[in-house]
């Protein structure tokens, strides 16, 4: 079986790719896994820790081909606030309840739930369900963190 030990992280590889391989969230965290490419390349990923992988990064495969991820979209809900200072009190509401979520463009995303929406409403938020690719941020004892869309791992 053709093996993968290496990611290349988006904006740090030139396409095109040869395949791809779209994934939920919860499929892109990932360490060691036989996984098969839309295009049907089977291939063994064996990395030497889990990470998230992200729209955008590229699979290297052993013979040489690289497999772009593509973030599948799933069931999210979308949440605004008032103002800054609302949002504040919103997000404060969901890393209180360790809730994997992604900040972006004025807005959360985290995965939809129903008790979780009819709490953020009863806050004064405006919560709508989505459908979109979901890239949580890494929480506070990860190994890493983002900056600019991409990961950096600290020894």
């Amino acid at each position: 079986m053709i093996e993968a030990g290496e990611i290349r992280e988006r904006g740090q590889w030139q396409g095109p790719a040869d395949d791809t391989i779209t994934l939920d969230e919860a499929q892109r965290h990932r360490r060691r896994m036989a996984m098969v490419s839309d295009g049907g390349i089977a291939f063994l990923l064996d990395l030497p820790e889990a990470r998230l992988l992200v729209e955008g990064d590229a699979i290297a495969l052993s013979d040489g081909r690289l497999v772009e991820v593509k973030a599948k979209p799933e069931p999210l809900l979308s949440v605004e606030g008032r103002d800054a200072d609302h949002l504040l009190q919103i997000v404060w509401q969901i890393g209180n309840r360790h809730l994997p979520c992604q900040i972006r463009d004025g807005r959360i995303l985290l995965r939809r739930d129903h008790v979780v929406a009819d709490m953020l409403k009863g806050l004064g938020a405006h919560v709508h369900e989505v459908e979109a690719a979901f890239d949580p941020l890494d929480g506070a004892y990860a190994g890493g963190h983002q900056h600019g869309g991409h990961r950096h791992g600290h020894d």
